[in-house]
């Protein structure tokens, strides 16, 4: 729904809420047009459940006003003495209707000083729990989130099993967009592997069913900085086709709310008004080649042929052929080709430049498509275009206010912006393209656009595969890891911590230091300070 919509819905449900409440506002000693009048009305109605006025602010975010509007129901109905379990469940099940009843029907009276915590203690462990899922959905939502790297996508510069903490308020938090869904969770509920959110993704419904119409419009709180060039960044993947994590298209879109789509996390090579190229895997911008910050650590394709071990099996991969990578820090997508007879594996050029002088290794030599090979799996997914992982480009990335002139050369590369992110109708006919039904030949973007990749440039799935990332796409920016486990994905037994990455920065110069013993000493001196002030206090009373 439009902002206008969403402002007509609201005005309605406090006419609703006007006409169920505005008795037991009388009763409680207030005035009944109070029980109308749009946020003056939750203020009054926080003072008569005597809860705090910040409550109000949590009833209109999304997600967690799903918790805390049910809440204030069931505080309505404890205020006017109907404090049983059977009260609250008849609040929530009728959502919030039963309030009627106390309003018009129901003897009751208002019970100025109440008892505010609940009689049981199974009664408190239900608040308390409610309560830790509200803080911590406002933490997840609008300032840090846990994040884990699933894929080899940016290693060596982060590594699977490193665990992030995100933070949102660097590019402004973005607002949820979906209103009915699961706290805490993204697009998928663990365990039961069941969608979250109240959202319709079939393509023929999308735009007319009443799931997606609760879907409130993109904002975006203030950030104080903008993505640069290089910067590592967290983002909805846009062409989302990951219904199932294993099957992964990119030549079509999946539809789920931007907020829904899935999480990746890669390096910003390019920001909007660049012009991109890549040549043989390195990336210029602008006609320069791109100058990396120091942490990184690019990798590319290399073949290696060894001496005596040319067996396809994981034995001789396992006991023969990792443990020399290993020695040079080659770890990572070790393959054997058995038509060329040589392991395909990624590397940094320093790690091969050494691995090279290997007894058992005879040669080691870059392995990247060549220039003017078209890979069909390579945006924009078109004949006109013979771009590959290795080569690719140049292609201009949009910029919010920008102007570009188009032909058919060019549509290719920006229709798929110009429709699915900035919602117009884009068709051709003959020479001639049509934008919402009329002609054109120029477009004016409305917002900023990146280029995403990976730094292990020839085994990563990015921007080369389905083109731009929409600002509105933008989560946040990594800036802690606090765990990193090597052997994630191998089983529990097989996992070893890497304790000189934990609780290290994401960004910064030179080699990583890890925080973890400040912290520990920090918490142990904190808990030593705290119990010397209860014993303190204990003895003065």
């Amino acid at each position: 729904m439009t902002w206008t919509q969403w402002f007509i819905f609201l005005l309605v449900l406090q006419i609703i809420h006007g006409l169920g409440t505005w008795k037991l506002y009388i009763k409680a000693g207030r005035k009944a047009w109070e029980a109308f009048i749009p946020i003056y009305n939750a203020v009054i109605l926080m003072k008569i459940i005597t809860r705090p006025w910040w409550w109000v602010i949590l009833m209109f975010l999304p997600i967690v006003n799903l918790i805390m509007i049910p809440a204030a129901w069931v505080e309505t109905a404890r205020a006017f003495g109907k404090d049983s379990k059977i009260d609250a469940l008849l609040c929530i099940v009728t959502l919030g209707f039963y309030l009627y009843y106390l309003n018009y029907v129901a003897d009751v009276n208002y019970i100025e000083n109440r008892r505010l915590t609940p009689k049981t203690s199974t009664g408190e462990w239900i608040t308390s729990i409610l309560f830790a899922i509200v803080a911590a959905t406002i933490v997840h939502t609008y300032f840090f989130q846990p994040f884990v790297i699933p894929s080899s996508s940016l290693e060596k510069s982060l590594l699977v099993g490193d665990f992030l903490i995100v933070s949102k308020i660097h590019y402004g938090a973005r607002a949820p967009m979906t209103t009915v869904g699961a706290p805490m969770v993204h697009d998928t509920i663990p365990v039961l592997g069941t969608k979250s959110y109240l959202f319709n993704d079939h393509f023929e419904e999308r735009n007319t069913s009443w799931m997606n119409k609760l879907q409130l419009p993109y904002f975006r709180f203030p950030g104080f900085e903008k993505i640069e060039r290089n910067d590592i960044v967290v983002f909805g993947q846009p062409a989302d086709t990951l219904v199932d994590m294993n099957k992964f298209t990119p030549d079509r879109n999946y539809y789920k709310p931007i907020d829904k789509k899935t999480n990746l996390v890669k390096r910003c090579v390019g920001i909007p008004g660049d012009t991109l190229e890549v040549r043989n895997g390195v990336v210029y911008i602008n006609g320069k080649q791109n100058k990396l910050p120091n942490r990184a650590k690019v990798q590319f394709s290399y073949d290696v042929v060894f001496n005596n071990i040319n067996a396809n099996t994981m034995y001789e991969l396992n006991q023969k052929v990792r443990p020399i990578l290993k020695k040079y820090d080659i770890t990572d997508g070790i393959r054997y080709d058995s038509q060329r007879e040589t392991f395909i594996v990624q590397a940094t050029q320093e790690a091969a430049k050494k691995a090279v002088v290997h007894p058992n290794i005879a040669s080691i030599n870059f392995h990247g498509e060549d220039e003017g090979i078209r890979d069909p799996n390579v945006f924009p997914h078109d004949l006109k275009h013979n771009w590959n992982y290795n080569f690719f480009g140049p292609i201009w990335i949009p910029k919010a206010g920008s102007t570009l002139e188009l032909n058919m050369d060019n549509i290719v590369l920006y229709k798929r912006a110009i429709a699915e992110y900035e919602g117009h109708k884009v068709v051709t006919r003959g020479n001639q393209i049509f934008i919402d039904d009329k002609p054109a030949t120029s477009y004016t973007f409305k917002q900023d656009y990146y280029w995403m990749m990976g730094d292990n440039r020839h085994n990563s799935i990015d921007a080369r595969a389905w083109g731009f990332v929409p600002y509105d796409h933008v989560i946040g920016k990594p800036v802690f890891i606090w765990m990193s486990i090597d052997g994630i994905n191998d089983g529990l037994k097989n996992w070893r911590f890497r304790w000189d990455r934990i609780f290290t920065t994401v960004s910064g110069t030179g080699e990583r230091t890890s925080y973890l013993i400040p912290f520990i000493v920090l918490i142990i001196g904190i808990s030593i300070f705290n119990k010397w002030r209860r014993k303190k206090k204990a003895k003065e009373s």
